[in-house]
């Protein structure tokens, strides 16, 4: 990882802290003091509070399956709002602000309405904004498709993947992310109550975690910081210290950060399970299945396929999904015409997981992994490894246990010894 490149911060701030009038405010505050500070801001804004499902609900009062195009027209102005008013509190702290929609900030989309994903960031004008001592408020979680020129959106925590894209695209030296809590825990602190503030995450170990159930950071903007080289500060809105870095492994190593094996245990309670009873265990079928899903837009996680006992060299399948696509999925194998003699599913299941760098080389974790649920009388019901995660699926009201149980077992409590990081990137104030 490169030093920091230039004077650009990118700042993104979450619903929540924007919520109302005194957290816009807030929020305007750290951004003219980032201004004041000497850098160029660019400040990526969500939806107020629970403005976005608001806006969810007022169209399905007026439509049971609302045109996806006319969903991002509608969904898109939340983060408008956020940004204009942020603009004119900015502008009455004596700076001159601009506020962006997504389009105007040349965030180019594919064309997959409510699920865009970013191809291009044209930031001319963004740039001629700061080199005009501006400070630039974009709209975040949308966009502009390259083929219709319509509005897009890039689904849930969508801001956070505009706000990286942008800092890649300005070379920016740190794209903060302004959220309710401090930084990335070692567990959800609802559960577990000594869970740590982690000073340092792998963009390796934050995908991981990202993917199997800490809401922190959307999974594409970790993804999208990974692949272009951003350092991420997670940061709280309404406190002032250090957040969480999340930087490459080698960053890292060159800190000597004393890391253990396992850095944080996650957990997600919004899976469901499919099982298709009876599918011929031949060649290209598990292909069909999932070349359908993947059509559909449906993201599987947890494959497991039985070996036939039989004769009739029929299998069951498993696989489990994110609860809201729980119906598209059983549509979708519904149109494949009888690939299976049945369906089954389960909305009861959750899933927890370990995620560590330091597992490549400790051997054994998986074993402490099952004898700690075993010893909590925990049945795992479906298994999925990486080289550094371990998730187990499990059912959904044994998911608090078992995150308790883990996090004792690895040693992940708050007074462990974890030396915060040596050098904090460029950061303001309130």
């Amino acid at each position: 990882m490169s030093e920091a490149k230039s004077d650009i911060v990118v700042m993104k701030f979450g619903g929540t802290s924007v919520a109302g009038p005194e957290e816009i405010k807030r929020a305007a505050r750290r951004i003219v003091a980032a201004r004041e500070g000497g850098s160029r801001v660019v400040a990526v804004l969500s939806a107020r509070g629970k403005t976005t499902d608001e806006l969810v609900e007022q169209a399905l009062e007026i439509s049971k399956r609302p045109d996806s195009r006319e969903m991002d027209m509608l969904l898109s102005t939340g983060e408008r709002i956020s940004c204009a008013l942020c603009a004119m509190a900015i502008h009455d702290m004596g700076h001159q602000a601009i506020s962006l929609t997504g389009s105007q900030a040349g965030i180019v989309t594919d064309s997959s309405h409510t699920r865009a994903k970013i191809i291009d960031v044209r930031a001319d004008r963004i740039s001629e904004k700061l080199d005009e001592d501006r400070i630039v408020l974009v709209a975040g979680f949308q966009g502009v498709s390259t083929d219709s020129l319509d509005v897009t959106t890039l689904g849930r925590g969508g801001s956070d993947t505009t706000a990286v894209a942008l800092a890649a695209a300005l070379d920016a030296s740190v794209c903060e992310i302004y959220t309710d809590v401090s930084g990335v825990f070692s567990a959800d602190p609802r559960i577990v109550s000594d869970a740590r503030k982690l000073s340092m995450a792998s963009y390796e170990e934050m995908l991981e975690m990202s993917a199997s159930g800490a809401k922190v950071l959307q999974l594409r903007s970790v993804e999208y910081a990974r692949n272009h080289g951003v350092r991420i500060h997670c940061r709280s809105s309404f406190e002032d210290g250090p957040g969480t870095l999340v930087v490459s492994e080698e960053e890292i190593g060159k800190e000597n950060v004393e890391q253990p094996f396992v850095t944080a245990v996650t957990h997600s309670e919004g899976e469901s399970r499919v099982t298709l009873t009876g599918i011929l265990d031949e060649p290209g079928v598990a292909g069909k299945i999932f070349t359908a899903l993947a059509d559909a837009g449906v993201n599987v996680d947890v494959i497991i396929q039985n070996e036939p006992v039989g004769d009739d060299a029929l299998a069951d399948l498993s696989f489990t999904v994110d609860r809201s696509d729980l119906t598209t999925a059983t549509d979708t194998i519904a149109g494949l015409g009888g690939i299976s003699q049945g369906v089954r599913t389960d909305e009861r299941i959750g899933k927890v997981s370990i995620v560590g760098a330091g597992m490549r080389s400790h051997p054994g974790v998986a074993a402490k992994v099952f004898e700690v649920l075993g010893e909590r009388e925990i049945n795992i019901e479906m298994i999925s490894t990486s080289p550094i995660k371990i998730s187990c699926v499990i059912s959904a009201d044994r998911v608090p246990d078992a995150v308790k149980a883990l996090h004792e077992a690895f040693e992940l409590e708050a007074d462990a010894i974890r030396p915060e990081a040596p050098a904090d990137p460029p950061t303001v104030t309130s």
